[in-house]
């Protein structure tokens, strides 16, 4: 945190949220001193050090292996700047937590999970009322966690390989129709913000860029042919392949509101991904 947020005679953060992180990571210390002192009858500040990030000492215990991967999750997200599936994961391991508070453990060692642990699981996920592909989620990342251990030789099989994921429920909408589309152009958004989303949305409509691609869309990209007519040339972020686009009159007329030379900035200015999803969701409303 900044030195001004720390408060030095109850250490403490300001911030509510961080303070939680705090005890919670305290806690784990206290625990991590605790097993080693029984396991190997002394403790140093390395060891400690060395225990808790887990550079030498792999997690034994789900929960733990839980906090391990989303610590990877969280360097990974860093470098490839998406936070998604590090924000995810918040989730599912929280359902961890929960289930088993619900019958009274901490955690559970990674030797004690049985096929019975991950239809419990299972089940208890469904109770919260949760959509099957939310269920499938959090099934997905109990697996994950134990074939990391399987990985580590921690466990010799994945004890929950043969419980099975729930039926997906068919989306509503796979796509939206053409007339849908042209109610969204006609209908500017007195919100800058959901404007601007709506605009870029129409221009990946018209030029099938994905959201990450237009979100590093440089002036770079865009240049002309022979004939005078504009195109995109791009590497797609997920896939690494470059693709030629050549700009239709509409993605053209939304590409000059926008910035088109200055090359340390993207063309769109995006909002932060929450911002954006709240706009589309409004947009979606407005499209019926």
């Amino acid at each position: 945190c900044r030195p001004e947020e720390w408060n030095s005679k109850k250490n403490e953060i300001k911030s509510v949220r961080e303070n939680n992180r705090l005890q919670e990571y305290l806690r784990l210390t206290e625990e991590a001193y605790n097993e080693i002192l029984k396991s190997q009858g002394v403790v140093s500040a390395e060891i400690l050090k060395n225990h808790i990030s887990l550079n030498n000492i792999h997690p034994t215990t789900l929960l733990q292996m839980g906090e391990w991967e989303r610590e990877r999750l969280k360097k990974h997200s860093e470098e490839i700047d998406s936070k998604s599936s590090y924000r995810h994961s918040m989730y599912y391991q929280k359902y961890l937590i929960d289930y088993l508070t619900s019958f009274g453990k901490k955690d559970i060692a990674l030797e004690d999970v049985t096929e019975d642990f991950g239809y419990g699981f299972k089940q208890y996920v469904k109770e919260k009322g949760c959509r099957a592909s939310h269920v499938n989620h959090c099934m997905t990342w109990l697996n994950r966690l134990l074939y990391i251990a399987v990985d580590k030789g921690l466990l010799r099989f994945n004890p929950t390989v043969d419980v099975p994921y729930e039926k997906k429920d068919a989306p509503q909408l796979r796509h939206i129709s053409r007339s849908q589309l042209m109610y969204i152009m006609e209908h500017p958004m007195t919100n800058k913000w959901q404007e601007l989303v709506r605009r870029t949305f129409i221009f990946s409509a018209f030029t099938a860029l994905s959201y990450v691609d237009v979100q590093e869309l440089y002036p770079r990209h865009i240049d002309r042919t022979a004939d005078g007519r504009r195109y995109i040339r791009i590497l797609r972020k997920k896939t690494g392949v470059e693709s030629f686009i050549p700009l239709h009159p509409v993605a053209e007329q939304i590409l000059d509101l926008y910035n088109t030379e200055d090359d340390t900035k993207p063309v769109f200015p995006m909002p932060n991904r929450d911002m954006i999803w709240y706009a589309i969701h409004e947009i979606g409303v407005l499209a019926g």
